[in-house]
């Protein structure tokens, strides 16, 4: 195999095994950060041999191989405890020949709750969310620490940083690698579902730049939240996110035009909704409601995306249903975007009047000053009432809060469009 295609599939197969590999090395030397050192050592000498020598019959088991020699030589040459050094030996034969078959076997025997304790880690409360969320893409998506700085727009120093910061706080707070115990998994699970949401959110609707979406944080997103399905099938909310995410992600084709601007909910082409991801997400969905319990933040919001997916054209949409949804997450979050939002759906159901009230009331909010889609509501909201110069005047501010670029041009665009209010004039 030539060298480019060599590359070529180291990549893929890190994308695939990196937190696999990760996970299994944590579990044995309990530091993420080292098993996490381990695995790129792997990784560099799998880009060194798999050129010349060809790609392995079980690549997985080759890094795990790999990484595990590279273990058990550090531990010998940092003087380690004897016991962890023998537990390394005990599962590896060193045989440098390549990967005992044996090994692999062993892996998945642990995989799912190495897999578990691993996202647990990365997730834990002690650390900065933004540092979750870095830390989470770094091990559990396989990604560079390049790749996560561009696609959160932070600079890619600030970023390594974070990342370090990160791994020596969980390696001075010796916490262990393990799934937290029942009385701390509902914090925990929740910090862990709040990493995979921000994820998809910032994928779904970039927060600054010049692309509306970024799929690629989009896939790890769902990627992420389907590995935690899988491994905690009895969680509701770990459902209701999965579910939330396919339903949404399904809307990806529609919602930039030709030349990348928005397109609306109400002006997508629902013929290009990818309906395999609304079937698996309304699925999704059945598996958390049947699990009972009162609906979770992740669980409502996928039951309204639902009424939106059932809906083959806006004007089927359920509106009155959308509204008393919002106004079940509104008191279970006590979220000021829940209730723009809610605003949002209560002017759908009942009247541009209605919505406009709350959103009038929500301008004093202190949490959302400085949040463009506010005075991007509230202006739609005066369009609707024939307000034509306070809506202009609300877009324009919207358009100049933004650091989007396609939601600005769309926003000045759409103030421009606004007829112009007759003026009385004096007799």
């Amino acid at each position: 195999m030539g060298s480019p295609d060599a590359h070529r599939a180291v990549e893929a197969v890190w994308r695939i095994e990196s937190a696999r590999l990760i996970a299994g090395l944590a579990r044995t030397v309990r530091d993420v950060g080292l098993a996490e050192d381990l695995a790129q050592e792997a990784l560099v000498a799998a880009l060194e041999q798999w050129p010349k020598d060809g790609v392995p019959d079980n690549p997985g088991a080759w890094l795990m191989a790999t990484a595990k020699h590279g273990g058990i030589d550090r531990l010998r040459h940092q003087r380690m405890a004897r016991r962890k050094h023998e537990q390394l030996g005990r599962e590896l034969e060193l045989d440098r020949g390549g990967a005992d078959p044996d090994l692999a076997a062993a892996a998945d025997d642990h995989i799912g709750d190495d897999m578990l304790s691993l996202v647990f880690t990365t997730c834990h409360p002690l650390l900065p969310t933004q540092a979750r969320v870095a830390l989470t893409l770094r091990m559990m998506g396989g990604l560079t620490t390049k790749e996560i700085a561009r696609a959160f727009l932070v600079p890619e120093p600030t970023l390594a940083q974070r990342i370090v910061r990160a791994k020596k706080t969980l390696a001075e707070a010796e916490l262990p690698f393990e799934v937290p115990p029942p009385d701390e998994l509902d914090e925990r699970l929740a910090s862990v579902l709040e990493v995979i949401y921000l994820v998809f959110n910032e994928g779904y609707s970039a927060t600054a730049g010049d692309d509306l979406m970024r799929p690629g944080l989009v896939e790890d997103a769902l990627r992420l939240g389907r590995m935690l399905a899988e491994l905690t099938p009895r969680e509701p909310e770990v459902h209701g996110l999965v579910a939330l995410m396919e339903i949404q992600a399904s809307r990806t084709r529609a919602r930039v035009g030709s030349e990348g601007e928005p397109v609306l909910l109400a002006d997508q082409d629902r013929g290009r909704w990818d309906w395999v991801l609304v079937g698996r997400g309304l699925k999704a969905l059945d598996r958390a409601e049947a699990l009972g319990g009162e609906p979770g933040p992740y669980r409502l919001q996928a039951a309204i995306a639902a009424c939106h997916a059932r809906a083959r054209t806006p004007e089927q949409t359920d509106w009155t249903r959308i509204a008393g949804l919002y106004d079940q997450l509104a008191f279970v979050t006590g979220s000021p975007v829940v209730e723009l939002n809610r605003a949002v759906a209560l002017a759908q159901a009942f009247g541009p009047e209605t919505g406009l009230a709350l959103v009038d009331e929500l301008t004093s909010e202190p949490a959302l000053e400085g949040y463009h889609l506010l005075p991007s509501v509230r202006g739609e909201l005066l369009a609707r009432l024939a307000r034509y110069d306070e809506a202009r005047a609300e877009l324009e501010r919207a358009a100049e809060l933004t650091n989007n670029r396609p939601e600005r041009e769309q926003l000045a665009e759409r103030a421009r469009s606004l007829p112009s209010e007759p003026r009385e004039t004096a007799l």
